[in-house]
């Protein structure tokens, strides 16, 4: 760490420069990240206390393994071989690291032995797969760290109570849903500043509420319900939040965190790193910590190699797919699970331990997925044997693991699962082969999750060889869309899940021919959805309303690589992060395609909108504003009547201001111009200046040459 200098040192140091340091600007000045030259950060104090120093014990990749047999010299070599043939699986031991003492007088050994691993994370791991260990009957490890014998040696005998601090009331982490104009906010990184807007398409620009520099060093992210915004730091997370500002609220300590997750309610916090190992032979260590977000307490922590945290998902880091663990039972975040091989592992968090003690043993499960709303699990297992035993999807409910339905599928190549947002309805993407084997076609498995004995359709597009390029579900509806096609414009169809008559039936409501779109994004409030082309179709944007099922407005975002509703559905964010290194920035647009304004940002990495908590209204009561919105409508249009004119008024004033400006720029010309009169006419010789813009222009064109060459005639034509 850098030597902290003093501002008197400072100040001396300027003159003998002979530098004023009034005028420097201090706030100009940035440092690069990762450095502190010394200079404490105002948010940071808390580091800076006199703190008693620590020392390691230097003994962190030693551990103890107790209740080992007690035997005779003879048999020292048998069971030396036995508990490294254990050990060495798990790390590297060092030369001489194996040492079990002996008793001298009966020279039998003491039961217990120090094994010396190469570092300190092959000695925790060892511990964590060892302890309870059964050599045999008679025989359970109990292994811990050399380090923690010192530590518990040093609790003090006698018990005092804690000390109770005062109770002092905290901010309002809601304060921003209070605001006058119901604006959303949204946080934006580049370069190295992260800001927090309000979203203001009224005044057709953002407005700043909270800008810092290097306040992550990775990413931001905001939790499900919008009460946080938590940063990544070498050293661990934080989460961020208040009133007015962004206070630091809570830190959660785990050194290279790389990876971050909310539970869907808020009350937990997921952080993942991957650390390298010692033996090139081995795969990369993995450390998961599970956090209590208010309190900052660790829950629960989960260790081992990466190649134990690789079953399912979709890839992360190091191939270690993300979010590891995945949290069911709606908002009040009771379960969480990960997939393993051949099982799926339920944690309650109550006591965060498995249901019943063990996981769910499912032979040969591939993929799972939680219900948004319900404590139900859907699963996919391939086919197996060849194809004797056929693939299938079922759904377990938790926690007493019952299974309340099952498709048997046949010649099945792939399978993706899709909820939709209420949990009403799950839909299975089915790749199936074709009699010959060369080929593939697609259909779906779709399930009424609500009726009585989940009934299930079957559902093929009018062309089953047509690839599906995407899929996606109406937020709170009952209809999806679908994207489909070999061609190089697609075709999109939206299908309902309910007919005229409310049966539950699928119902194709039409298809859109030949679409520059290969991605879908619903508004959160349904209705309307934005077919996106991106990639490929460079940014190419149509509007559609489905309700009408017509296209309100298309439009462009030239190399367009991020597209995001507002949590309102109000507004679309469409952003060109630097994975481009060219038109990096944002455009918000409204629901229905218009553009209300784009703000430029070289080095754009992310923009995420705040989300927003579930309303506290009734469906009923939702539905009864929707039909009253036009007697509601009135105070807005005119607040929006009022605003306009503020602008128009703004407009004027702006021009009237420009021509002023230039008039008087036109005006102090002339009159130096005139006062400059006499010098001109003095060196002129007593020629008026002012007339010589009186001239002849004359064309006269010069000829140049550029070059002579000589004929040389050969001597047999002289």
């Amino acid at each position: 760490m850098a030597a902290t200098i003093s501002m008197q040192d400072i100040e001396v140091m300027a003159q003998r420069l002979g530098k004023d340091l009034s005028s420097i600007d201090v706030d100009a000045i940035t440092l690069p990240p990762g450095d502190d030259f010394g200079i404490k950060s105002d948010d940071d104090e808390d580091l800076y206390q006199e703190d008693p120093l620590e020392f390691e014990g230097g003994f962190r990749n030693v551990i103890v393994v107790d209740n080992l047999p007690v035997v005779p010299p003879e048999k020292f070599e048998k069971l030396e071989n036995v508990v490294r043939k254990i050990y060495s699986q798990i790390g590297v031991i060092k030369d001489g690291g194996l040492w079990m003492p002996v008793n001298p007088e009966t020279q039998k050994s003491l039961g217990y032995c120090f094994i010396e691993y190469n570092t300190p994370q092959e000695a925790e791991l060892a511990r964590e797969k060892t302890h309870g260990y059964k050599l045999d009957k008679s025989h359970i490890f109990a292994v811990n760290l050399f380090d923690d014998f010192d530590k518990y040696m040093n609790v003090p005998d006698e018990w005092t109570p804690a000390e109770i601090k005062p109770y002092t009331p905290g901010e309002n982490l809601q304060q921003w849903l209070t605001d006058e104009k119901a604006r959303d906010q949204f946080v934006i990184r580049a370069s190295a500043f992260t800001e927090v807007f309000w979203n203001d398409p009224r005044q057709m620009t953002p407005e700043l509420v909270y800008r810092r520099q290097y306040w992550t060093e990775s990413f931001v992210q905001w939790s499900p319900l919008g009460t946080y915004l938590a940063t990544v730091h070498r050293q661990g997370a934080a989460v961020w939040g208040g009133a007015a500002t962004f206070n630091r609220l809570m830190r959660y300590a785990h050194p290279q965190v790389k990876l971050i997750d909310f539970s869907p309610g808020e009350k937990y916090l997921v952080t993942y790193s991957s650390h390298e190992p010692s033996n090139p032979r081995d795969t990369h260590r993995v450390v998961l910590n599970i956090f209590d977000v208010r309190t900052g307490k660790m829950m629960r922590d989960f260790k081992g190699n990466a190649d134990e945290f690789t079953t399912g998902g979709s890839g992360g880091v190091s191939g270690v797919s993300w979010p590891v663990f995945r949290w069911g039972g709606g908002k009040e975040d009771k379960y969480f699970a990960r997939i393993g091989k051949n099982i799926i592992s339920v944690y309650e968090t109550e006591t965060f331990t498995l249901i019943d003690k063990k996981s769910l043993k499912v032979e040969n499960v591939v993929d799972f997925c939680w219900s948004p709303t319900d404590p139900i699990l859907a699963l996919f297992v391939p086919e197996l044997g060849g194809g004797n035993q056929p693939a299938r999807v079922s759904l377990v409910q938790i926690p007493g693991k019952e299974e309340l339905r099952q498709k048997n599928l046949f010649s099945v190549s792939d399978c993706k699962m899709y909820w939709q947002s209420n949990g009403e309805y799950l839909a299975v993407k089915v790749d199936r082969y074709t009699k010959t084997k060369k080929s593939t076609y697609t259909g779906f498995e779709l399930f009424h999750i609500k009726e009585r004995d989940i009934p299930i359709e079957v559902l093929e597009l009018d062309n089953k060889n047509d690839k599906i390029i995407a899929f996606a579900w109406e937020p709170k509806g009952h209809r999806f869309a679908v994207i489909h096609g070999d061609s190089p414009r697609p075709d999109i169809s939206f299908y309902t899940m309910r007919t005229a008559h409310n049966v539950g039936r699928v119902q194709k409501l039409t298809t859109l021919k030949s679409k520059q779109a290969n991605a879908l994004y619903w508004s959160p409030g349904g209705r309307f959805i934005v077919l996106a082309g991106l990639k490929g179709f460079n940014g190419q944007l149509e509007f559609y309303n489905v309700d009408e099922l017509e296209t309100m407005a298309t439009g462009e975002h030239f190399m367009a690589t991020d597209i995001d509703w507002d949590p309102t559905g109000r507004y679309v964010a469409t952003s060109v992060t630097s994975v481009h290194e060219m038109e990096n920035g944002f455009h918000i647009w409204s629901f229905n395609g218009k553009l209300l304004y784009s703000i430029p940002k070289d080095h754009f990495f992310q923009f995420l909108w705040r989300p927003r908590p579930p309303s506290f209204l009734t469906a009923e009561k939702e539905e009864e504003i929707a039909k009253n919105l036009k007697k509601y409508s009135k105070k807005y249009e005119a607040e929006d009547q009022d605003v306009s004119l503020q602008l128009s008024e703004q407009d004027r004033k702006k021009r009237k201001m420009l021509q002023e400006e230039w008039d008087d720029w036109v005006a102090k010309w002339k009159k130096l111009h005139e006062e400059e009169r006499e010098l001109r006419i003095q060196l002129r010789d007593g020629e008026a200046s002012d007339a010589e813009e009186e001239y002849e222009a004359k064309e006269v064109e010069v000829e140049e040459v550029l070059d002579v060459k000589e004929d040389v005639i050969p001597q047999e034509y002289e």
